[in-house]
């Protein structure tokens, strides 16, 4: 799947993602998608701003994007859920750690049970969400009514998707907003992994399917990933976390990358895209290295 590049004044024209803000040393950094759009991969880039010359923006893509483009390209009948957490599992959760990781776990599982229409277990995995989001501090945001909404809307995908992100964002702001920085980062770890092994699970290797593409651009999120939670760091649980997102990282970097002939820059309403960039071409023996990567880490996560 084709990388292309781009600078913009606004990072509001990049859609699709979480934007969350830490201090840093000057600058801003994105990283965003719109595949549903086009298969176009939007990798991390500097963007400067006229807000703040010590504020890091890192725009982390909701687990939607992928599942959407998932259900278009690769099964939208699918109804799978063994690869999921069981929902069972949320009271086994006490310390901070495990409560965050598994507080993005469970988001990232409502997100797909909502996509993918499997509406009873959606009601299952929100109150999964709630018991979790009040450990760590976001009980606010996931209300009784988001409970209503869904029971509601069992029949109505559409609404269901919507009530999933929208708990999503809303949770990850709240805990930017409220200055818990080591919460987020070990919270977008946890659904980050999640989403990365529930594609796995349902994408069987095919050097032309545009979901093993997809899949392998998941590089370019990881590092904006990581470099984001680099800010806390000083926390031992997000620190931990790092080392392994690391580890998947150096997988990863085993792709290689075809470079697609010069860049070009053009102006696309006030936006400066610079086409060409390069091509990641990965083989079996890698895709199932990551797969193998992924899951071990996402079970060190879940304890299961």
């Amino acid at each position: 799947m084709k990388k292309t590049f781009i600078t913009t004044l606004s990072v509001a024209a990049l859609s699709g993602a979480v934007m969350l803000t830490s201090c840093g040393d000057g600058g801003k950094k994105a990283d965003a998608e719109n595949m549903a759009s086009d298969s176009t991969k939007v990798d991390t880039t500097a963007v400067k701003t006229a807000e703040s010359n010590t504020e890091m923006t890192y725009q982390i893509p909701s687990p939607k994007e992928m599942f959407v483009f998932i259900k278009q390209v690769a099964g939208k009948n699918n109804k799978r859920v063994d690869m999921l957490n069981n929902p069972e599992n949320a009271k086994n959760y006490t310390d901070a750690k495990s409560q965050a990781l598994n507080f993005g776990i469970y988001s990232c599982d409502l997100t797909y049970c909502s996509i993918f229409e499997i509406g009873t277990n959606a009601i299952k995995y929100f109150k999964s969400v709630k018991q979790l989001g009040d450990a760590v501090g976001v009980s606010s945001v996931i209300s009784g009514d988001m409970l209503k909404r869904l029971e509601k809307n069992m029949g109505n995908p559409d609404s269901l998707v919507e009530v999933a992100d929208n708990l999503y964002f809303s949770s990850f702001e709240t805990l930017q907003n409220s200055q818990q920085g080591n919460t987020l980062a070990l919270a977008v770890a946890g659904g980050y992994i999640e989403g990365l092994n529930i594609a796995c699970s349902l994408v069987k290797f095919d050097k032309k399917n545009p979901a093993v593409e997809r899949i392998a651009d998941e590089k370019y999120t990881l590092e904006n990933i990581i470099e984001f939670m680099k800010k806390y760091e000083s926390d031992a649980g997000v620190k931990e976390t790092i080392t392994q997102l690391q580890d998947l990282q150096t997988t990863f970097n085993q792709v290689a990358e075809k470079e697609e002939g010069k860049v070009a820059v053009k102006e696309e309403k006030g936006t400066k895209v610079l086409g060409g960039g390069s091509e990641l071409q990965m083989t079996e023996a890698q895709y199932k290295a990551i797969t193998d990567k992924v899951a071990a880490i996402r079970t060190s996560f879940t304890g299961k």
